[in-house]
């Protein structure tokens, strides 16, 4: 499904907002892919589990710094809607009822950048912290 055409975009903002601007972004249900397009060429495609723990709500990163909220269990969210907010940013509903997350279009962009960084650094601190991707398993840390 396409979400936002090309000539969605209004030719305004900084040079950096237009060249972090999609030029094309298109939601794959079966996949729970976001493909997100860019105007070099360059081509994302971001799971909707990575978009959902990376959300940038204060539900997954709290009201300050060192208070991020561990998101588990989502390794089969997709994503159920998505909205334009004004000219800068995207809103999708996920399917699991999160939907206050606003990712303006810089945030999108370092989150295609930095895929494999910020996955790694979630497997990393699910594992810390005794966390899963599955919905149907709890993981128990004994201190023994």
């Amino acid at each position: 499904m396409t979400i936002c055409p090309a000539s969605f975009y209004k030719a305004r903002g900084s040079a950096v907002e237009t060249e972090q601007r999609p030029t094309a972004i298109q939601l794959h249900t079966r996949s729970r892919e976001l493909e997100l397009e860019y105007a070099g060429g360059e081509r994302y495609r971001l799971p909707c589990e990575y978009l959902r723990v990376y959300s940038p709500s204060a539900e997954v990163l709290g009201h300050g710094p060192g208070q991020e909220v561990l998101q588990t269990g989502k390794m089969h969210v997709g994503i159920k809607s998505i909205k334009a907010v004004g000219n800068y940013a995207l809103q999708p509903a996920f399917d699991d009822g999160h939907d206050t997350g606003i990712y303006s279009w810089g945030y999108l962009y370092k989150l295609c950048t930095e895929r494999e960084q910020r996955w790694q650094d979630y497997l990393d601190r699910l594992s810390r912290e005794g966390g899963s991707r599955d919905p149907d398993v709890q993981v128990v840390k004994l201190d023994l």
